[in-house]
């Protein structure tokens, strides 16, 4: 598995999950496209890319449109303007506002369908709000009515050729959740219940401490503490040690070392690729259970 964007002949890779609120999804996502990649059928869409290096799609929304909206891999949910919620019937002159409305929120409905360069989806959850963000991106690339985000491209495994200026979208057979809706429920369960207990699900335990200084370029992270009797310890884990990878997975920052280390279960045995003394070692790790 690879971090990131893939770098290809001509452009990037992207799979359909790139930001840490996604993460939870990504799993099921990349297995999902796998299983349905090869008898889904491919669609190209041609993208705008603007100066301030966003890509810009034409949607058209409901069956109108198109309007110009950006396409945002890091966005956890698809966002329109009141204007064009208001042109494709998605609220009305009755529609009652929020009694919090930030940024001109009007709240979060379904949109029949999201369509962009023939590539249709139905049932999409989307914010309708007028984002400060999105106008003043607006005022300098010229008309923005929204962002097409994680409800939509995580219907699809999505290679992205940024010199060609176009995406390949392939449909997958998963159906993401809502991310909005889970993430009010938890604020008003938080809300609601500030003491009730969390009940947390031990982690692996590794027991070994990394540390990446400022202006550190260099692939991988150094290894600053090995505990004794711990899984890197038996493994010959060493202070001083730069890790690679973790299960396949690049450790080239301390997000990249806590996201490797979430998808490894305790009592699983991994291979971690270091460099040591200038030369290159592998080592078997097996995290153990947390108490």
């Amino acid at each position: 598995m690879h971090r990131g964007p893939q770098i290809t002949k001509s452009g990037f890779t992207i799979r359909p999950v790139v930001a840490l609120l996604l993460c939870a999804a990504s799993v099921g996502v990349c297995a999902a496209a796998r299983a349905e990649e090869k008898k889904a059928q491919p669609k190209t869409i041609k993208f705008e890319l603007l100066k301030s290096m966003h890509m810009a799609v034409q949607v058209k929304v409901n069956g109108k449109g198109p309007y110009r909206l950006i396409f945002d891999t890091g966005a956890p949910t698809v966002l329109i303007n009141n204007r064009l919620a208001r042109d494709a019937g998605v609220i009305n002159k009755d529609t009652k506002r929020p009694p919090i409305a930030l940024f001109g929120t009007m709240g979060q409905f379904t949109l029949k369908s999201v369509e962009i360069g023939g590539v249709r989806i139905e049932d999409v959850p989307a914010v309708v709000a007028d984002h400060p963000t999105v106008d003043a991106l607006s005022q300098l690339v010229g008309p923005i009515d929204g962002i097409v985000g994680f409800p939509f491209f995580a219907r699809f495994r999505t290679t992205i050729d940024y010199q060609a200026k176009e995406m390949t979208l392939v449909p997958v057979d998963y159906k993401p959740a809502d991310i909005m809706q889970t993430m009010m429920a938890t604020i008003m369960d938080r809300m609601n219940e500030p003491n009730k207990p969390k009940i947390l699900v031990p982690a692996a335990q590794w027991g070994f401490s990394a540390e990446k200084s400022a202006g550190d370029d260099e692939a991988g992270v150094s290894i600053k503490e090995v505990l004794k009797g711990s899984a890197a310890d038996k493994a010959g884990l060493k202070v001083g040690d730069r890790l690679l990878t973790l299960d396949g997975r690049w450790t080239d920052s301390l997000i990249d070392l806590f996201d490797a280390a979430t998808y490894i279960k305790p009592g699983k045995t991994v291979l971690a690729k270091i460099r040591r003394d200038d030369k290159n070692v592998e080592l078997k790790l097996t995290p153990t259970a947390g108490l």
